[in-house]
């Protein structure tokens, strides 16, 4: 069975990932304990609230250091404010450093006619790496739930795993190596979302 950490730094919607993870077969450890994390086979990275809170409570965990390493060394998926907090700074409470794991930064929805923020419910997710192993059994432009004001804006085009419409097209999922991470909340996604996380769980790379 796999096990992976869930990481618990004060931040996270962890009983809903911990009970999606459980279901498609894991074995869960919620935990802010690096030798844990060490020692998972694979590691979800979850985040809600804002970004500084988030940075701090990693920071406050002692986990910041285990992620940048767990990064380039074994599976990783991170959530919606895990996905922004790899990149190098965020515009939230006034410009927020982040782990500047890739290149990139968070910005924040521009004021659109008839548009509200946050961008809350749920959007058509549109596949840029459509081969990727977490795209299995999911179908191109299938709605998934999501949760924000800020959206990710990296440098590299070749991170974008995933797009979405909210008045302007937006990065929303990202990919490299052995780490995905998603805007979107797929614990929140009903089926779609059992799917992907499914798909982690059994992703060998």
């Amino acid at each position: 069975m796999t096990r992976i950490a869930l990481l618990d730094y004060g931040m996270g919607n962890l009983h809903s990932a911990a009970k999606a993870l459980e279901h498609v077969g894991a074995r869960v450890d919620v935990t802010n304990d690096p030798g844990i994390i060490a020692q998972a086979d694979k590691i979800v990275f979850p985040g809600v609230g804002a970004m500084r809170d988030c940075i701090q409570g990693m920071h406050e965990a002692g986990i910041d250091e285990v992620v940048r390493k767990a990064a380039f060394n074994k599976p990783i998926l991170a959530i919606c404010v895990g996905m922004q907090a790899l990149m190098q700074r965020s515009e939230e409470n006034g410009g927020t450093d982040a782990l500047d794991i890739f290149k990139g930064t968070v910005q924040h929805f521009p004021d659109m006619q008839g548009l509200k923020v946050p961008h809350m419910g749920w959007n058509q997710v549109h596949q840029a790496q459509p081969e990727h192993p977490l795209w299995k059994n999911i179908a191109q432009d299938t709605r998934f739930y999501f949760v924000h004001s800020y959206y990710v804006a990296p440098e590299d085009a070749q991170l974008v795993a995933a797009t979405c419409d909210y008045g302007l097209q937006f990065c929303t999922a990202i990919h490299q190596e052995n780490l995905f991470a998603t805007q979107f909340h797929p614990e929140k996604s009903h089926t779609a979302g059992l799917q992907l996380l499914k798909n982690f769980v059994e992703w060998n790379i």
